[in-house]
């Protein structure tokens, strides 16, 4: 598995970008840097000419690849969503038993995320942070039906499918399957926010995980349903 993490490359909308950083240097160090500053600043107040300074470039240097900040977000959502997937993909290839499949995919996408050694250029822990707190600025916006339609948001989508699919393997009869993917994927992130920013309002703590709340979901949802 490490291998194929190794050879992995990480597959984005052509339309997120006007050039392709990973091909450069530079493009890298702008995708490194900007991850960095919106966990630190917030995505409201980066900006270009901000992330410019940091990487010592000339702020039209990054327009050359990304046409506005909004694109930028959209692009490292989805290389987070795109490398989740492929993440899930492996995690539950050896996996033969429909609900250890299921269960290992809960797993994957609701735990905290540690750096992954295969891409220097980016660290997948910080870029998880911001998914968490940034993640419904990418589609909560006028454009959003028109960016659909442009596929920006292809691989969330798919991921969903791909363990509602496994929903379906575990209970046939379960009525709301893709309603559950996607409260499972989006609700993970709302809790990972609310155990650190409102605690009050979430029983996820330091021993009570998002993961583990998920998991007795699906014992007590799943595998007790009855149509």
């Amino acid at each position: 598995m490490d291998t194929l993490l190794k050879n992995l490359k990480v597959e984005i909308n052509d339309k997120l970008f006007l050039k392709d950083p990973e091909t450069t240097e530079l493009g890298k160090r702008i995708v490194g840097h900007s991850i960095l500053m919106i966990h630190e600043m917030g995505f409201e107040q980066f900006t270009f000419k901000k992330l410019g300074k940091a990487i010592h470039s000339n702020e039209s240097s990054i327009y050359r690849y990304f046409e506005n900040k909004h694109k930028l977000l959209l692009y490292l959502t989805s290389w987070y969503w795109s490398w989740l997937e492929y993440h899930l993909v492996l995690g539950t290839l050896p996996l033969s038993d429909p609900e250890a499949r299921l269960k290992k995919a809960i797993i994957i996408v609701t735990d905290e995320i540690s750096q992954d050694s295969s891409f220097d250029h980016i660290n997948e822990s910080v870029l998880n942070k911001i998914v968490v707190a940034e993640y419904s600025k990418s589609y909560l916006t006028k454009e959003v039906d028109l960016e659909n339609k442009q596929g920006y948001f292809a691989v969330y989508k798919r991921l969903v499918l791909r363990i509602r699919d496994m929903i379906v393997e575990v209970n046939k009869d379960y009525l709301y399957p893709a309603s559950l993917s996607s409260m499972i994927i989006e609700g993970a992130l709302h809790q990972h926010f609310l155990k650190e920013h409102f605690t009050a309002i979430t029983d996820c703590d330091l021993t009570t995980t998002p993961t583990t709340y998920f998991l007795n979901l699906i014992d007590q949802l799943l595998l007790t349903y009855e149509r």
